[in-house]
C-alpha cells in the first residue's frame, strides 16, 4: 500500500519541487551573498548615517506622492469609462491604455523628455502663443510625471471591473429614489469601489517604491535618490559591495512589509456575481455635464498617456535612422537583448508550468486545497524580492567567483526570469487546474497521461493564456533595463541600457532612433510569440 501511494505522487510532485528547489536556491544564494557582507557594525554604522535615512525617506516620499496622485485621478476616468459604455473607440481606447504597462520604461522616460522638456513639445506647441511651460524634470516633478504616466493607466483598468459588481437592481432603486450622480457615488460605487481600491493602491505603491530606471534617469541628483538608485551608485561609482549589500537588505525588508499587505489587501478583493452592470440603466448618464465632465476627462487622460508615444516616434524618424540602424553595436545590443529574453521567458515558463502542475495534482489527486495555494503563493515569492536585491547577491557572487564578464547574460536571465515568473504562473495556473477537473475522468479512463495529455488536452486549454503571459514575459524583459544596467560595464550590454548611455551623453538625436528601435523590437517579439504560441 505504501509502495502504491509512493508510486502515485511521486510523479505529481517533482515538477513543482524542481521549480521550487531553483526558486529558493537562487534567493538563497543571492541572499547569502548580501549576508556575507553585513556585518553587524557595518549595518548599524549604515543605519546610523544621514544619508541611508535621507534616502529611505526620499524613496516612501516619492511612492506615496506618486501613488496618491495616480488614484486621485484614475477614479474619475474609471468612472467616466465605466458610466459611458458604448462610445466610439471606447475599446480601442482602454486596450491601447494597457500600452504604458508594457513599454520599457527607459523608452517612456525619453517620449516624456521629449513632451515636458525645456526644448519639448509642449513648448514648441505653446511658442506662437509666447506661453513658456517650463518642468523641472529631472527631481521629484519628473519623478511623479513618469510614475503617474505609467500607474494612472494600470490603475484606470484594475479600478473597472468594480462596477461590474453593481446590479442593474441597484441602478433602478436609484432611479426610482430620485438620487443625484454625487449620491450615487457615495451609495452605490463607493462601496463597490472600496474593496478594489486598497489592493490597487498596494499594487501601484510597490511599483513606484521598487522604481529604478525612472529615478536613475530623472533623479536629478542625491537629494532625489531611491534605495535602488544608491545600490546601483554603490556598486558602480563607489564600489562599496558592502555598502551596496546593506542596502539591498533594507530594500527587502521594504519591499517583503508591502507585499504582506498586498497578500492581505488581494484577499478583500471579491468577484462580480456574473450579473454585469449595464451602465446604461443609471439614472445620471443623460445629464449634459456629466457627458462633458466625461469625455473631457476621457480626452485628457488619452491626451497625457498617447502624446509621449507619438512624441517619440516623431522624435525618432526625424533622427538619424540610417546612422543608427546601421550601428553593428545596435544589433549586438538587439541580439543580447533578445538572448536574455528568450532564456528568461524559457525558464518562467518551465517553472511555471512545473508549478502550476504539481499545484493541479495537489488539488484534484491529494485533495489539499491549501497546500495548491501555497504552492503558488510560493511561486509568486519573488513579488517580495526586487530583482536589483536579487541581481546585487549575483553580481557580489560573480565578484567572488572572478567571473562578472563570463557569466553576466544568464545572470541578468535568471533574475528576469524571476520578475516575471508570478505574472506567467497566475495566467496558466487557473487555467490548467480548471481542465483538470473537466477531463480528469476522461483522460484516466483512455489512459492518458503526461507529454500525451498535455499536448492532446491541456495545452490546447492554456495555450492563449499561455502565449500572451509569455509574450508579454518576453517584452518586458527585452526592454528591462535595472539588473543589466547593475552588470555592465560598457554600456552596450543590453539595447535599453545602450538608450540610457546615449541620453546621459546627451546624444538625443540617436538615442530617439534608438528608443523607436526598441519599442518596435518590443512590440514585435510580443506579437512573434503570441501568434506563434497561441496557434
Amino acid at each position: 500500500m505504501n509502495l502504491t501511494l509512493s508510486t502515485r505522487w511521486r510523479p505529481g510532485l517533482w515538477p513543482g519541487a524542481i521549480a521550487l528547489f531553483l526558486l529558493t536556491a537562487v534567493i538563497a544564494g543571492s541572499l547569502t551573498a548580501l549576508g556575507a557582507l553585513s556585518d553587524t557594525a557595518f549595518i548599524i554604522a549604515t543605519l546610523r548615517d544621514p544619508y541611508f535615512f535621507q534616502v529611505v525617506r526620499f524613496t516612501l516620499w516619492q511612492a506615496t506622492l506618486s501613488t496618491l496622485i495616480s488614484i486621485i485621478l484614475a477614479v474619475p476616468v474609471a468612472r467616466a469609462y465605466a458610466r459611458r459604455p458604448a462610445f466610439a473607440g471606447r475599446k480601442i481606447l482602454i486596450t491601447l491604455m494597457g500600452l504604458p504597462v508594457v513599454m520599457p520604461v527607459i523608452v517612456a522616460v525619453f517620449g516624456i523628455v521629449a513632451v515636458y522638456g525645456r526644448s519639448g513639445l509642449l513648448n514648441f506647441l505653446l511658442q506662437p502663443t509666447g506661453i513658456s511651460m517650463s518642468f523641472e524634470l529631472y527631481g521629484l516633478t519628473g519623478i511623479l510625471l513618469a510614475h503617474t504616466f505609467f500607474n494612472l493607466p494600470l490603475a484606470v483598468r484594475l479600478l473597472l471591473p468594480a462596477w461590474d459588481q453593481i446590479t442593474n437592481e441597484n441602478w433602478r432603486t436609484a432611479s426610482t429614489l430620485g438620487m443625484s450622480s454625487t449620491q450615487l457615488f457615495r451609495f452605490i460605487e463607493w462601496p463597490a469601489l472600496s474593496t478594489f481600491l486598497p489592493g490597487v493602491i498596494v499594487v501601484v505603491f510597490l511599483l513606484c517604491f521598487t522604481s529604478f530606471a525612472v529615478v536613475l534617469t530623472l533623479g536629478g541628483g542625491p537629494a532625489a535618490t531611491t534605495i535602488e538608485v544608491a545600490i546601483y551608485q554603490a556598486l558602480r561609482f563607489e564600489f562599496d559591495p558592502a555598502e551596496a549589500a546593506v542596502l539591498a537588505l533594507a530594500q527587502l525588508l521594504l519591499c517583503a512589509g508591502t507585499a504582506l499587505l498586498l497578500i492581505r489587501w488581494m484577499r478583500v478583493l471579491s468577484q462580480t456575481s456574473g450579473r454585469k452592470s449595464d451602465s446604461r440603466a443609471r439614472p445620471d448618464t443623460g445629464a449634459r455635464a456629466g457627458k462633458l465632465f466625461d469625455f473631457g476627462v476621457i480626452g485628457l487622460c488619452g491626451l497625457f498617456v498617447f502624446t509621449p508615444v507619438a512624441a517619440l516616434v516623431i522624435s525618432g524618424l526625424q533622427g538619424p535612422v540610417a546612422a543608427v540602424l546601421l550601428d553593428t553595436d545596435l544589433w549586438q545590443a538587439a541580439a543580447r537583448s533578445l538572448g536574455i529574453a528568450l532564456m528568461a521567458t524559457s525558464l518562467a515558463g518551465i517553472m511555471a508550468l512545473g508549478i502550476a502542475s504539481t499545484a493541479r495534482f495537489l488539488v484534484l489527486e491529494r485533495r489539499q486545497k491549501n497546500a495548491k495555494e501555497g504552492l503558488l503563493l510560493a511561486g509568486s515569492l519573488t513579488l517580495a524580492f526586487p530583482p536589483m536585491v536579487i541581481g546585487t547577491g549575483f553580481f557580489l557572487i560573480s565578484l567572488h567567483l572572478k567571473a562578472v564578464d563570463t557569466i553576466t547574460l544568464l545572470m541578468i536571465a535568471v533574475v528576469n526570469a524571476l520578475m516575471v515568473l508570478p505574472y506567467i504562473l497566475r495566467s496558466i495556473a487557473p487555467v490548467l487546474i480548471d481542465s483538470g477537473q473537466q477531463y480528469q475522468k476522461l483522460c484516466a479512463q483512455l489512459g492518458l497521461s503526461g507529454w500525451h495529455r498535455f499536448r492532446q488536452v491541456d495545452w490546447p486549454m492554456i495555450r492563449k493564456p499561455a502565449a500572451f503571459s509569455l509574450a508579454l514575459g518576453g517584452a518586458l524583459s527585452f526592454g528591462d533595463m535595472g539588473v543589466a544596467a547593475l552588470f555592465d560595464t560598457t554600456g552596450h550590454i543590453t539595447l535599453p541600457v545602450m538608450l540610457y548611455q546615449r541620453m546621459s551623453a546627451y546624444r538625443f538625436d540617436e538615442a530617439a532612433v534608438t528608443a523607436l528601435a526598441l519599442v518596435l523590437m518590443c512590440v514585435a517579439l510580443f506579437w512573434i510569440l503570441d501568434r506563434s504560441l497561441s496557434r
